[in-house]
């Protein structure tokens, strides 16, 4: 897994012409902060903030991940996406 590879992802990612669910977009979120910046560093956003909190619980959640971990999962999550996509 390289960085080349990773960006090329995040970059096929904002092609995609399907809409992602919102748990799909959580879990894409998570992996790019993961192998961007590695394990949730924030404090926790009070609960009034929906979207916030959401997004920092699916991060908080793979914390232990490796960064080359993640890369791995983000790539494997973008190609079944442009997958289900073709098909």
């Amino acid at each position: 897994m390289s960085q080349v590879e990773f960006e090329m992802a995040c970059a096929a990612l904002k092609q995609l012409k399907n809409p992602l669910s919102d748990q799909e977009k959580l879990l894409m979120y998570s992996l790019y902060k993961q192998a961007t910046q590695g394990d949730c560093n924030l404090p926790v956003p009070p609960v009034s903030e929906v979207r916030a909190k959401a997004k920092w619980e699916a991060w908080n959640k793979i914390k232990g991940m490796s960064k080359m971990d993640a890369m791995r999962n983000y790539v494997a999550k973008v190609d079944e996406l442009k997958k289900n996509e073709a098909a």
